[in-house]
């Protein structure tokens, strides 16, 4: 028991240096995207018989840059630990939302507003399940292909490389996970039938992730200037000693 509690409080201790060591504007950026992404994904913008595309789509790229900013800088366990956060402030977020939805109200017809603000515990379920699953995969393995670049593992090559793959396979199963849970099994029983198939839900994956690693590849020379920025001003000097005092 002694050891649970001594490894807990040194958890919450590393979280509450890692959280004065990283950037307001990254951590409240990731904290955003993954609200909006909770959002937009209740809307399917695209369904035909081979593909669909739901909202979320055109804001979590950001959610993985991120991510991919985080883990090159701090490592994945960093990354991992700020995806939690924003999961948990995601949730608090929904939480706030649905109990303003179900307040009634005499002054007008709300009914379009607690419909989109009040959710759908189902899509919150699958939303969070895959996030929390393609977080952990893109950070790792996005750390990985990092240790490859042996010579210049901070060079542009490096980062890209390790943006690229990671953010196409970390958005490839956010967005299997996600519309398997939410569109191809809870959406038959509670939407009318609506529901897509599993080939649409692996062709929305697919697709997602390519369109998703596309911007990607337009916005990641701007991770890259904040890793090299971070990395001049000794950015989060603090987390790293402190993991060097733990690991003696």
């Amino acid at each position: 028991m002694a050891g649970i509690k001594k490894a807990i409080s040194r958890s919450v201790n590393e979280f509450k240096i890692l959280l004065r060591s990283i950037p307001a504007t990254v951590v409240t950026l990731f904290a955003v995207s993954v609200i909006c992404m909770n959002l937009l994904a209740n809307k399917t913008l695209l369904k035909l018989d081979w593909i669909a595309l739901d909202g979320g789509i055109l804001i979590s790229w950001l959610s993985f840059m991120c991510m991919d900013i985080i883990t090159k800088h701090f490592g994945p366990r960093a990354s991992t630990l700020i995806s939690i956060h924003a999961v948990m402030i995601n949730l608090l977020t929904c939480l706030i939302f649905y109990i303003v939805s179900i307040i009634p109200s005499g002054a007008s017809d709300y009914s379009a507003f607690d419909g989109i603000f009040g959710g759908t515990w189902f899509v919150l379920l699958g939303s969070t399940v895959a996030f929390l699953a393609s977080a952990v995969v893109n950070n790792i393995l996005n750390w990985l292909i990092g240790k490859s670049f042996r010579k210049n593992p901070d060079g542009k090559l490096a980062y890209m490389m390790r943006a690229y793959i990671s953010t196409f396979f970390g958005q490839f199963l956010d967005n299997f996970i996600f519309s398997l849970i939410v569109f191809n099994y809870f959406a038959p029983i509670f939407w009318n039938g609506f529901n897509w198939t599993v080939l649409q839900c692996a062709m929305c994956a697919l697709t997602g992730a390519v369109a998703e690693l596309i911007m990607e590849i337009v916005f990641s020379p701007i991770g890259y200037r904040i890793t090299r920025r971070w990395k001049s001003e000794s950015v989060g000097q603090e987390y790293f000693d402190y993991l060097k005092r733990e690991a003696k």
